[in-house]
């Protein structure tokens, strides 16, 4: 883990076992699932500050064949924010077909929404990944990971891939499934509302067929979380852009600090597209993930359910525990990842703990 101030580094640590004869150092970088969602919003927000994309323009402007059955006034906007309605993909495609990106892309861009474009949200946990990549892939002409390395990891020096081209060549933690643990899970959300909601979400993730469980598991091809699902190098490999991003909490929290303060003379967004990605779009119940969640245009947004340093927060967590976020207010860059697989549903208390820290030092 690693916390940046105002672009200087002030916290970086780093422990425990990457693997079980093998400890964790200073490079070591894992899987950080959803918390991948936050470095893809960076990079579409730096192409948006360079005029590449626009956030009110419709995706079918970049990407024609997106603009049928009922798609063509999708917003980049709406995309970013989970308003597209294409939570899970309609054909079921195979493991193989989804590591490839392309079927996947191809399908969703002939796909009807479930939900009117623009009239509720709803986590696309992996659709989100190649709608985004496919965008990006329209704008630039090159792939998304490649993109991503050139304008963003190499400039800052970062451990971060999306799509590792051979997991040998780093020093690569695998993922550990997680280990039940009924204290895991945030205490305050001990109320009935929230239970209520977690029973939903029990039943949904019982039944296959269910939008909750189509949304996080590709139709039951990839389930997610899960250690040997992800860890597969296939899966490493795969430009995913909801989930696939390999890296380190150092690297995570520098890639946040240089949204909102030059680190080492690199700024990624300008003020106008920092206001721009932390600005509210949604707020309520999510149509895919039932808990209630606030979002900005790509980023999870400081809530209950992902408590941030404060409501001038904007990042991204992922399954399992990892999280990367921006500080607006104090200038603050933080990352969190790890190999060992938490239980809860919404915050995780490792970093719950962390940021309660980093708030009263900062106080």
């Amino acid at each position: 883990m690693a916390i940046y101030v105002d672009g200087q580094p002030v916290v970086d640590l780093w422990g425990g076992l990457a693997a079980d004869d093998q400890r964790w150092r200073a490079h070591t970088a894992t899987l950080v699932y959803s918390a991948t969602k936050g470095v893809s919003s960076v990079l579409v927000h730096l192409l948006a500050d360079r005029g590449l994309i626009g956030l009110d323009k419709a995706v079918a402007d970049y990407w024609p064949e997106f603009g049928v059955a009922g798609k063509d006034q999708i917003t980049v906007r709406q995309l970013l924010s989970h308003q597209a309605g294409l939570p899970y993909l309609e054909p079921f495609l195979t493991r193989d077909e989804l590591f490839a990106g392309k079927p996947a892309a191809t399908a969703l861009a002939s796909q009807t929404p479930i939900w009117e474009p623009g009239t509720g949200h709803g986590y696309h946990a992996l659709t989100f990944g190649w709608l985004v990549g496919e965008m990006v892939a329209r704008v630039t002409g090159e792939t998304f990971g490649s993109v991503l390395a050139r304008e963003v990891a190499a400039p800052l020096g970062l451990d971060l891939w999306v799509g590792v081209p051979d997991v040998s060549k780093i020093d690569y933690a695998p993922l550990r499934n997680a280990i039940p643990d009924s204290s895991a899970q945030s205490p305050a959300h001990n109320d009935p509302e929230f239970a209520a909601a977690m029973s939903k979400i029990l039943a949904a993730i019982a039944d296959p067929n269910s939008t909750f469980s189509r949304t996080f598991t590709a139709n039951g091809e990839l389930p997610t979380p899960d250690a040997t699902t992800w860890n597969d190098p296939r899966a490493l490999a795969m430009e995913q852009p909801a989930a696939s991003a390999v890296t380190n909490g150092r690297s995570l929290a520098r890639l946040y600090a240089a949204c909102v303060a030059p680190v080492d003379g690199i700024r990624l967004l300008s003020d106008d597209a920092v206001e721009a990605a932390a600005e509210e779009q949604v707020n309520g119940p999510d149509l895919v993930a039932i808990l209630p969640s606030r979002i900005g245009v790509g980023f999870q947004l400081d809530d209950p359910g992902t408590p941030l340093l404060t409501a001038g927060s904007f990042g991204h967590p992922g399954a399992g525990g990892a999280l990367g976020f921006a500080d607006r207010e104090h200038k603050v860059g933080f990352g969190y990842a790890q190999n060992q697989l938490g239980t809860g549903i919404t915050s995780d208390p490792r970093t719950t703990a962390v940021i309660d820290a980093l708030r009263r030092s900062l106080s």
